[in-house]
């Protein structure tokens, strides 16, 4: 039997080398093993050149499993004890060799276990000199142990968990953070095992002076132990030895007492039973807790829900209990408390042994205390820049001849027979009317130019119009509610408008009057946050109305514009943060002309009509929410 006992990060003292050294030397004489004839270098090791007897130990089974936590568990299994395997990283792999025990050649295969979903991707299984080797590859980071028990060896292959950012609460998130907590819930100091064929009481002395605790292990804690932990918290190696061998342990203060599981089971048993038949002796008292700053329905609906405390009652006036023998003790009252709930009086009555009737108080006045308000500050913003521009001419030329034949040009047919009949030009049939008129709405200055003879006219008129606009809408609600409760305010109108159905067998048509919000709406949620933050849940509503659509026979329907945030956002006390925006830019510009000659150089601009319109908008949404201490100023 060989034992050696390293730690990690920590200098050898002599007094635990000494230690270490005798304990040895007394276990190989009372387990009569060659062991004490070993000679010891330096730490406790045997010397060098001391090779172990070889025994005839085979593999007799290879088996892959996944843990609840993600982790790879590769399980050995030998036809007899005595198995040495020894455990190492290299790199992204890990390595088992047991120099001892043969490698039977239907196990030397590899084995793709990438399916299970572990850090462990395949197991190579090989000979390796007069022993076995097995190289599990793995990716990613990890943390390996390794346990013996019998002729069992387990290697145990630990998913390393990141930090994650924290988002919705969902399933996924939910395992994760679990699986963060499981992984740091031992905060031991790292040492390094390794154990062949060690008693196990022996184990537990050696991690109670790692632990500076005292450690108790019952008579009935026997057997050996073989295991081989690096790095690995001295309270996490504590659970491991003991899961191996069915054991449990209990802690009060600095002492820990290790039994079996069944062992430590029926004393707890009997210590609960022992407990509740005295307090069934003990007489009922009966107390009054006036509710200050909640409501006593809510916290009797609470109390009663959570562990079922007045199931043979129901209402503001059920109580729990009930001297019945199968009745369970729910936590919050023994078997035979009542609770009661005043609605008047906003006072609940709680009937029980002295003990839980402290407790319930205790637990009332954890509950009704006041909370935090959050006063949240809301300014939406509506900025709009508008330019538009139009350009255009009009253009017409008329003339006649008279003689043999008649002649006249105008801008229509129309225009020339007017000439002809009137026997003279007028200022109508234009050849060319392309005013400015496009983006613009105002009317557009203009200039005009008349040459008018006996049987000559010619007109040219340019107009133009430029517009430019801006405009600003702030809107700032404000609204104040109490941690965690939703708060609302509107401020708008109701737009009406007609809607027509069609009743009766002769479907006539009737008008319907409807009304449809037009608001300035808040809604939030605040949540005050241990670090005195803010998380808001909130929905910012602006809407407007931009024009009426008009429908023949039945009046005008309201066209809205509609502007909603709804969102989450974390924010400091105090701070102002932008939780939206929108930014539109449109730009359009429009070309009117006489084919051929709207292309002429200069001259063309008499023949075509040019305008653009550029139109910019933005909505911001800001949000200033601020706490106002009330529950500190109350206590």
């Amino acid at each position: 039997m060989t034992f050696t006992k390293a730690l990690s990060r920590r200098p050898i003292r002599r007094k635990a080398l000494v230690h270490v050294c005798a304990l040895g030397v007394a276990l190989a004489v009372v387990c009569g093993s060659s062991y004490a004839a070993q000679p010891l270098a330096a730490g406790g090791a045997p010397a060098a050149g001391v090779q172990p007897a070889a025994s005839a130990i085979s593999v007799t089974k290879i088996d892959f499993k996944r843990g609840d936590d993600g982790s790879g568990r590769l399980i050995l299994q030998f036809d007899g004890q005595g198995a040495s395997p020894d455990l190492r990283n290299q790199g992204n792999s890990v390595v088992v060799d047991v120099g001892n025990a043969t490698l039977p050649a239907e196990l030397q295969r590899p084995l793709n276990v990438v399916d299970f979903a572990t850090p462990v991707q395949r197991i190579d299984a090989k000979p390796s000199g007069q022993g076995a080797q097995l190289v599990l590859s793995t990716t990613g980071l990890f943390d390996s142990l390794a346990y013996q028990t019998g002729n069992e060896y387990v290697v145990e292959i630990s998913p390393r968990q990141p930090e994650l950012a924290t988002g919705a609460v969902t399933a996924k998130t939910v395992a994760q953070a679990a699986a963060t907590v499981a992984a740091r819930g031992y905060s031991g100091r790292p040492v390094t095992f390794n154990f062949q064929d060690v008693p196990v009481r022996t184990v537990l002395q050696l991690i109670a002076e790692e632990s500076n605790l005292n450690v108790v292990a019952s008579d009935t804690v026997q057997g050996n132990v073989t295991l081989r932990l690096v790095n690995v918290p001295w309270d996490q190696a504590m659970d491991i030895v003991l899961r191996a061998k069915g054991l449990d342990k209990r802690r009060d203060g600095g002492v820990i007492w290790v039994a079996p599981q069944p062992e430590l089971a029926k004393f707890e048993q009997d210590k609960e039973d022992a407990r509740i038949a005295i307090e069934n002796r003990q007489d009922l008292i009966t107390d009054y807790v006036q509710i200050n700053y909640h409501n006593a329905e809510a916290i009797f609906k609470a109390l009663t829900e959570a562990k079922g405390i007045g199931n043979n009652n129901s209402g503001s006036g059920g109580g729990g209990g009930g001297n019945g023998n199968d009745k369970q003790e729910n936590g919050f009252l023994s078997p035979r408390g009542m609770l009661v709930a005043d609605e008047r009086t906003n006072t609940l009555m709680i009937s029980d042994i002295p003990k839980k009737v402290a407790q319930m108080r205790e637990l009332i006045k954890v509950i009704d205390r006041p909370v935090d308000q959050v006063l949240i500050e809301g300014r939406i913003v509506i900025a709009s820049d508008t330019f538009a521009r139009d350009l255009g001419a009009r253009f017409g030329i008329q003339g006649r001849r008279v003689g043999d034949r008649t002649q006249a040009v105008s801008g229509s047919l129309e225009g020339n027979t007017n000439i002809i009949n009137n026997s003279q030009v007028t200022t109508r049939g234009l050849n060319v009317n392309l005013p400015a008129k496009t983006f613009t709405e105002t009317a557009a200055g203009a200039i005009a130019y008349t040459l008018l003879g006996r049987n000559f006219s010619l007109d040219v008129e340019l107009s133009a119009m430029q517009e430019e606009g801006r405009g600003e809408v702030v809107s700032n609600p404000r609204i104040v509610t109490a941690n965690q409760r939703e708060g609302v305010i509107k401020q708008g109108k109701e737009i009406g408008y007609v809607t027509i159905t069609a009743s009766g067998a002769g479907g006539v048509a009737t008008p319907n009057v409807q009304f449809k919000e037009v608001l300035l709406e808040l809604k939030v949620t605040p949540t005050i946050t241990q670090d005195n933050r803010v998380f808001l849940n909130m929905n910012v509503k602006k809407d407007e109305v931009d024009r009426y659509l008009e429908v023949d026979d039945f009046g005008v329907v309201p066209i809205i514009n509609r502007r909603e945030v709804n969102t989450a956002v974390l924010v400091e006390d105090g701070q102002t943060v932008v939780i939206g925006g929108v930014y539109e830019f449109t730009d359009r510009s429009s070309v009117a002309k006489v084919p051929f000659l709207g292309d002429i150089p200069f001259l063309g601009n008499l023949f075509k009509k040019r305008g653009r319109q550029k139109d910019k908008a933005e909505l911001l949404v800001f949000v200033t929410p601020k706490i106002l201490r009330v529950a500190k100023a109350a206590e």
